[in-house]
């Protein structure tokens, strides 16, 4: 059931009325039974990955919760009647039980997503894509594995006390809205909300309509258009060089950005619809200036997992600290930068195959990590040019120039998002500065992409909106302002949104426009 079926469409319309129709008490169980439905409608595999997953985490934090009490307990046995010697073998005993544990744990979770993620798919392909073998890709499984996993360690850090209930569990992982793409969420926040009683608001419902409706928005008049577009362009490596793979890179960041970010407003605000504020994945991205500031911008819940859970525990592990002790004599500053660029590259090659399991997401993983520790290092030739020109670099022009250098930059990477090998991906870029082709694909070659002038109106307008929009909004979000002015006001930008998506949306009987990005290959 994806977010552009009319499929979902009816199952929202049935399921707000009655989760503040029955008792407050009772609504977590009807969110539940609605999580169940939506997984039913996405197959037999993603059913049985996602009841593993909530089995193994619950069972796993629940035993570490366990350790943890009974390790209290046999310590304060022990105080009285055995040496300090002895206690401390007793703790190193439960944390040596407890780190087994995790490793099985996380070495099962793995196993689990490589087997329905991949091997599923070959199994697809055996037997004709039979409709009980889809493959655990309709729900992202990588997005809920990530909140299973951060909500296992923050048990194990006692930072989170484990939940009893497996249902309510069960609530917190399948939370439907967030099962696609994420945002990836943690159960001291979330979850906590998804158990409490709520209350109908009719400005909070209001709010939450207009964004999933601008999330649409984006889905089916921008990214639904380009995403054959972009097909088209990258089908032939051989004939779309120089030129076109300019255009491939603009299309692609377009439909990437309309696409993600039109899903992740739909899941927010279906999550609002219900009461639940979710964290924000997006904070205008390619305003950026650099390629740091890019990401702690785009996918920021995925990035946040990454620092808190991988990050930081690893650049001041004891392993870590020992490299970083034994090169000392090479200097301090390499010293320093040992733990530092190890665990950076090490995050961002798990980054990149977190995406899939492909050489071109791996080495896509790997570039960022280079470029960034690259940017990293030049920030002292920065700050040196900055302070010799301060009136350029304080300039407009120049505030531009750094972001489309960024966008640029970021694009170039994304190049292997589009192609199925590294060396298409590198012949494909390089061959912009050999290939001087502009002339044919100004004078008719774009035809290929199959946008016509009306597609090209439609998106061209899409994204001036989608630009004007974000700068508006560095003042506030735009659905505050719009409710804040009344119902009125709010239920004619409602309807004109709904209306431009009727008349000029991409969409019918089986569209999928999620598919292509995030959801399909991530």
């Amino acid at each position: 059931m994806q977010f552009t079926s009319w499929a979902f469409l009816l199952f929202l319309a049935v399921l707000v009325p009655v989760y503040f129709l029955v008792p407050k008490r009772i609504q977590w169980i009807v969110l539940l039974l609605a999580n169940a439905v939506f997984v039913c409608f996405a197959g037999l595999f993603d059913a049985v990955c996602l009841l593993l997953t909530v089995a193994a985490a619950y069972g796993t934090a629940r035993w570490l919760s366990g350790s943890f009490a009974r390790q209290r307990e046999t310590l304060a046995a022990m105080k009285e009647t055995h040496t300090k010697e002895e206690r401390k073998a007793a703790r190193l005993r439960f944390e040596k039980q407890r780190r087994l544990l995790l490793i099985v744990y996380f070495a099962f979770s793995l196993l689990q997503l490589f087997v329905f993620r991949y091997m599923a798919e070959a199994s697809m392909e055996l037997f004709h894509r039979a409709p009980g073998l889809r493959i655990a890709v309709t729900l992202g499984a990588a997005y809920y594995m990530l909140s299973t996993f951060g909500y296992v360690l923050d048990v194990s850090r006692e930072t989170v006390a484990a939940e009893k209930n497996p249902f309510r569990f069960a609530l917190y992982v399948s939370f439907f809205p967030l099962l696609i793409q994420g945002p990836i969420t943690h159960f001291d926040t979330v979850g906590q909300q998804l158990f409490s009683p709520h209350t109908f608001d009719g400005k909070r419902f209001l709010s939450a309509a207009l964004r999933i409706t601008w999330g649409y928005w984006k889905m089916l008049l921008i990214s639904g258009r380009l995403n054959a577009a972009v097909a088209a362009l990258t089908a032939d490596p051989a004939r779309f060089t120089g030129a076109y793979i300019l255009l491939e890179m603009a299309l692609h960041a377009i439909r990437l950005y309309a696409g993600f970010t039109g899903s992740i407003d739909i899941a927010i605000g279906v999550g609002e619809l219900f009461g639940v504020t979710v964290e924000e994945n997006f904070f205008r991205p390619f305003f950026s200036k650099s390629i740091s500031e890019y990401w702690r911008r785009w996918h920021i819940t995925l990035g946040d997992w990454f620092k808190r859970y991988v990050y930081y525990p690893l650049s001041v592990s004891k392993p870590m600290r020992a490299l970083s002790k034994s090169t000392r004599k090479l200097g301090a500053g390499v010293s320093r930068r040992v733990p530092v660029y190890l665990a950076t590259i090490l995050v961002w090659a798990l980054t990149g195959l977190w995406h899939g399991f492909r050489l071109t997401f791996l080495v896509w993983g790997l570039l960022n990590g280079i470029v960034i520790l690259l940017s990293e290092e030049l920030k002292p030739l920065y700050a040196r040019f900055r302070a010799r020109f301060p009136k350029l670099t304080e300039s407009a022009f120049y505030r531009g120039f750094t972001v489309l250098r960024t966008v640029f930059l970021l694009s170039s990477l994304r190049i292997l998002d589009c192609y199925d090998t590294v060396k298409d991906a590198f012949s494909a870029f390089f061959s912009i500065f050999t290939k001087w082709n502009i002339g044919e694909v100004l004078g008719g070659g774009w035809r290929v992409t199959g946008l016509s002038p009306f597609d090209r109106i439609v998106v061209g307008v899409g994204v001036l909106l989608m630009f004007t929009l974000s700068m508006i909004q560095r003042k506030g979000p735009i659905r505050k302002r719009l409710t804040d002015r009344g119902v009125v006001l709010s239920v004619c930008v409602l309807l004109l949104l709904i209306g431009t998506i009727l008349v000029f949306g991409r969409y019918g009987f089986g569209f999928d426009a999620s598919q292509f990005i995030y959801n399909q290959r991530y």
